[in-house]
């Protein structure tokens, strides 16, 4: 009874490790190792499903503490690939920047469920599948889901059926119209019963009106269908042709879709107007000594700086002679809280939006050594390459 009673032991102990290790794999990673831009985030736990070989679902890591989803925007491996430790699996576009994912365990890429390209993939959900051997990959069927691609085959499946319940909805009585929409609505004597709204709450919007324009399911009211009797073959031809002109300048549009990045400079902008007081300061100023310094600089010593750098060293030194400026306001203590060191953030614009890498410890530097740095930050931001900790964190901008 003695061993039968510790065998039982045994096995409930071990069962409770293997219960809490799944756990803790399948918790959303919470601190990222950040090495020169690449990450390393902790993997998902392995699946040992019946009848695949034991595998590996990736899922899309939060690179960034305020990550919510990305996108994808290069595979650097393929399916079939070797997958050393280290080795970059793919990039992936953050609210911030443009990242590498880095593996921390070596197999084989059997299967990329998020292809390149892919956008708005929340964190968490599945972008890949690994396994251990070669052989393995083609033991995983290729219509087999692993969460991912589920969502995807149940709107698929549950498509036909909501179709008919859309089409009564969208065929209600419109409650709003956009202003676009009623402009588009005026110009082309359209009937507002006969046009579908998939706005919210009922809005009409200005795709609506193009769309039933496009396919012609539209009825105009009976004054705008009477041709004005006229002994003239000439203004029935202008009148025909007007609509259709008209129609061709209201279709003469492109939407444009927004990365991540420039989603968040709007958030961030709104945000900064609504909750930061705006006090707006001019003040005329004689730059001839600076320009002279400037020059001084790149005859007698060979040292070439640009205007925006001298000025990035002015304010640190400031900064550090008034501690009071270098500060932020602390919502929870309700006081101002000094900064510890001067760290100066500079904008950059980049085909993405604009980018703020930070000059750290700027008043314990040398303008040159500024001037350096300045131009190594600015070239990472066009690229996309820079790391959080190169643009988050500035106390003065």
């Amino acid at each position: 009874m003695a061993n039968i009673r510790a065998l039982l032991v045994g096995l409930s102990r071990a069962r409770g490790s293997l219960a809490e290790a799944g756990r803790c794999a399948s918790m959303r990673p919470s601190l990222l190792a950040s090495v020169g831009g690449h990450y390393k985030v902790p993997m998902p736990a392995r699946w040992f499903s019946t009848g695949l070989p034991p595998h590996l679902v990736v899922g899309m890591p939060a690179l960034s503490p305020t990550m919510n989803q990305g996108n994808i925007a290069k595979w650097r491996k393929q399916e079939g690939d070797k997958i050393e430790v280290g080795d970059v699996i793919c990039e992936i576009e953050t609210d911030k920047a443009t990242l590498e994912f880095e593996s921390l365990e070596e197999g084989y890429l059997a299967k990329i469920l998020a292809p390149e390209g892919s956008k708005d993939v929340q964190v968490g959900q599945p972008i890949a599948v690994t396994v251990e051997e070669l052989d393995d990959i083609k033991n995983i069927p290729a219509d087999t889901s692993f969460g991912g691609e589920q969502k995807e085959e149940q709107s698929a499946e549950s498509a036909p059926k909501t179709d008919a319940a859309n089409a009564s909805e969208q065929s209600s009585v419109v409650s709003r119209i956009s202003p676009a929409a009623k402009l588009l609505i005026k110009v082309h004597g359209l009937d507002v019963s006969s046009l579908r709204a998939s706005g919210p709450r009922g809005t009409l919007l200005k795709g609506d009106v193009l769309a039933a324009l496009k396919s012609g399911s539209i009825s105009i009211p009976a004054k705008e269908q009477k041709a004005p009797a006229t002994p003239s073959s000439q203004p029935t031809r202008n009148a025909q042709a007007q609509p259709a002109t008209t129609s061709q300048k209201a279709d003469t549009y492109e939407d444009i879709p927004n990365s991540q990045i420039r989603k968040v400079i709007a958030k961030r902008l709104l945000e900064s107007k609504q909750t930061t007081p705006h006090l707006y300061l001019s003040k005329d100023v004689v730059l001839d000594p600076l320009l002279a310094f400037r020059s001084e600089l790149k005859e007698q010593h060979g040292i070439k700086v640009s205007v925006n750098d001298i000025i990035i060293k002015a304010v640190a030194i400031a900064l550090r002679n008034v501690p009071e400026a270098n500060a932020y306001w602390n919502s929870e203590k309700e006081e101002a809280q000094k900064c510890d060191s001067v760290d100066i953030s500079i904008a950059v614009a980049t085909e993405k939006g604009l980018m703020t890498p930070i000059i750290r410890n700027a008043d314990q530097k040398t303008i040159s050594a500024i001037s350096s740095e300045v131009k190594q930050l600015a070239e990472k931001a066009r690229a996309g390459k820079l790391a959080p900790n190169e643009f988050q964190g500035g106390t003065f901008r």
